[in-house]
């Protein structure tokens, strides 16, 4: 499986920036597709979770600010960033996992930037 992420860029504080990560294959083939996300000096964290199943988990960071909405056609899961703040700021990475929990599957990464 391959994972294409894109939509990162510069937004002004209280805004808001959509994130897609495209797979390569039916996303009923995986466990579980979400976002992470790592800012300068920081370790990588996991924002946003999707499971095949569609329940959904956040990170107490981003809950009721991010969504993970996902269209089952286009095989795309998005990350939908609202009300952004500058530690927002970080590459957001793409991430799945198969079925069986044993393969990870990482997409590159899109920086996004939250400052005026």
């Amino acid at each position: 499986v391959q994972l294409q992420a894109s939509g990162g860029g510069l937004v002004q504080p209280g805004g808001s920036l959509r994130l897609s990560c495209a797979a390569s294959g039916s996303i009923f083939s995986l466990n579980n597709m979400g976002w992470f996300r790592q800012a300068p000096g920081k370790q990588r964290e996991l924002v946003a979770l999707i499971t095949s199943g569609g329940s959904t988990g956040y990170a107490d960071s981003v809950k009721g600010r991010f969504t993970i909405p996902r269209d089952i056609a286009k095989n795309t899961v998005y990350l939908q960033m609202d009300s952004l703040k500058p530690e927002d700021t970080a590459v957001y990475y793409c991430n799945a996992r198969s079925f069986d929990l044993v393969t990870i599957y990482w997409g590159q990464g899109t920086l996004v930037t939250v400052s005026s």
